[in-house]
């Protein structure tokens, strides 16, 4: 596995939920801002106006050719589909199934930032997200002592993350299985926390770092 850097952000920062949602989707598809203006057929600066001003109100039709350039939904873009679970778009007319390399796995795993940790507990399994980053080929990740991920410590796991596309119904998934092992040396610790991804979203005092030596790291795509 590569480890996890950081993508350049756009320039100028994107202000507004429509801003950020755009930018974020660009930055995402590679695009430049001139790159993704010319697939919609709109100015440059237009789009730099509407990733940058929380007020911008473009036109229906400006909406359908951003997101055709952009490869999604006007729902997607606008927010409308933040709590639908990902999923349920009907399957495509000849999906392409493969499996990923190892180190198409980690390139993969290398460009998210949460992911869904799997743990024993005496009630039985548990599945939980995490904010995670990849670091010298371990996954790690912050929590509080006590909280569900915590469990992990000193066990075998499974950790999992993918993306998926209802608007082409396509995605992949990557697969971790490991032993998982708190990190305790003060250095390591100190280390960890100036490479790491991104800080846990749940907020709070997060103090006690996780990290899962892979084992086994497996990966499927589904294209349409």
């Amino acid at each position: 596995m590569t480890e996890q850097t950081q993508a350049k952000a756009p320039d100028g920062s994107p202000a507004g939920d429509l801003g950020r949602r755009i930018a974020a989707r660009r930055v995402a598809q590679g695009l430049s801002r001139a790159e993704a203006a010319a697939r919609a057929d709109m100015a440059t600066g237009y789009l730099r106006h509407l990733e940058q001003h929380p007020g911008a109100a473009p036109s229906r039709s400006a909406m359908l050719r951003l997101a055709g350039a952009l490869d999604t939904t006007v729902s997607a873009l606008t927010g409308g589909d933040v709590d639908r679970p990902p999923g349920a778009g009907q399957a495509a007319p000849a999906p392409v199934f493969t499996e990923l390399s190892r180190t198409e796995c980690g390139d993969l795993l290398a460009t998210h930032g949460v992911g869904r940790l799997a743990v024993s507990t005496e009630s039985g399994p548990l599945i939980v997200p995490v904010n995670y980053s990849v670091v010298d080929g371990t996954i790690v990740f912050r929590t509080a002592r006590g909280a569900a991920p915590s469990l992990a410590s000193g066990s075998r796991v499974a950790f999992e993350t993918d993306r998926i596309d209802d608007v082409f119904s396509q995605g992949w998934s990557v697969l971790v299985r490991g032993h998982a092992q708190p990190v305790t040396d003060r250095g390591e610790v100190l280390r960890l926390t100036r490479r790491s991804y991104s800080k846990p979203w749940a907020g709070g005092r997060r103090d006690l770092w996780v990290r899962i030596r892979p084992d086994a790291v497996t990966g499927r795509r589904i294209a349409a």
